[in-house]
């Protein structure tokens, strides 16, 4: 489906009798006849685009087809090439986590921030610590305050399912 939609009809493939014919650079040809618009086209060296099919008449373009599509990829490219990934990291921790374990967790966060990645703290609840969600919200507010000093606190503690998740973005 998405072929069609995609898909350029150009020269002989257009079947409209008249056209609205514009050449690139700006110059308007007006409505013309398919066969005066693809003459001019020809006699110019550059291809007959349909630019606006559904329009009353079709409007097509005389341009450098080619030119064009070369233009289009290299504009992407530059735009991909431009584009900022966000890579988060996982920190996971429990209810029972001893004092030196979240040390030991929060020096890998510590270090993640430092690198520009996000980071996602998560505290898993086993069993019978569903029954006191709180106590996961308290192990992460025990991690805020050891990188609240080089990070912004994007979502405060949330409890979702059966963890309880906090995330971190590194401050600019």
């Amino acid at each position: 489906m998405s072929q069609k939609k995609n898909r350029v009809i150009m020269n002989d493939e257009i079947r409209a009798t008249e056209l609205r014919c514009n050449v690139d650079g700006g110059e308007s040809l007006g409505i013309v006849s398919f066969d005066e618009a693809m003459e001019k086209a020809n006699e110019m060296g550059l291809d007959l685009v349909l630019i606006a099919p559904d329009a009353k008449p079709p409007v097509a373009k005389i341009m450098d087809y080619g030119k064009f599509k070369y233009q289009e990829e290299k504009k992407l490219k530059e735009q991909r090439k431009n584009q900022v990934k966000i890579v988060v990291k996982e920190i996971k921790l429990s209810v029972k986590i001893a004092e030196n374990d979240i040390h030991y967790k929060v020096k890998h966060a510590r270090e993640f921030l430092e690198k520009g990645y996000h980071v996602k703290f998560r505290v898993f609840l086993r069993g019978r610590e569903m029954a006191h969600p709180e106590a996961g919200e308290e192990v992460l507010l025990r991690v805020w305050p050891m990188v609240e000093d080089i990070a912004i606190m994007e979502k405060p503690p949330k409890f979702e399912g059966r963890y309880f998740n906090m995330y971190v973005i590194p401050q600019k």
